[in-house]
């Protein structure tokens, strides 16, 4: 059974330096790169804009959508196998439940939200993939 490694973008600089090193990972160990998007649905009415909560959560998907299939494209043109997940809620929880289904074996993840007073922070992608994955979990310095 070929290796799985997670990793997940949203389309920032900062979350390329993590595909990167996974997109690394995964030439040397012949692993499969499960690509993930994690958005927010939870969006509230936005006052004067005349945008329902269903208005904004479709503007995310299609958002999260454009980044994910070009960061995947990029790395099949690499030669990387690669799959796609556009997940509505919680990034955390996003990458936390593809490395449970998929049985991965390395979750990667950037620093980002580590530094200072926010790396206490509860809900911080890191700190709480740190925590709660199936897997080992390595967090890329990405600043």
């Amino acid at each position: 059974m070929n290796d799985v490694i997670v990793v997940g973008t949203d389309g920032s600089d900062t979350a390329n330096v993590a595909v990167q090193r996974a997109a690394t990972l995964a030439k040397l160990t012949g692993a499969r790169v499960e690509l993930v998007s994690g958005y927010r649905e939870d969006y509230a009415l936005a006052a004067g804009t005349g945008m329902y909560v269903g208005d904004m959560a479709g503007d995310a998907r299609k958002a999260a959508d454009g980044f994910l299939e070009s960061t995947a494209t990029r790395l099949r043109d690499d030669g990387l196998d690669v799959e796609t997940h556009c997940m509505g809620g919680d990034p955390a929880d996003a990458l936390i439940d593809i490395a449970e289904a998929t049985g991965a074996t390395l979750i990667v993840v950037g620093s980002k939200g580590m530094h200072g007073s926010r790396r206490f922070l509860l809900g911080n992608v890191p700190n709480k993939v740190s925590h709660h994955a199936p897997c080992s979990v390595m967090i890329v310095r990405t600043s």
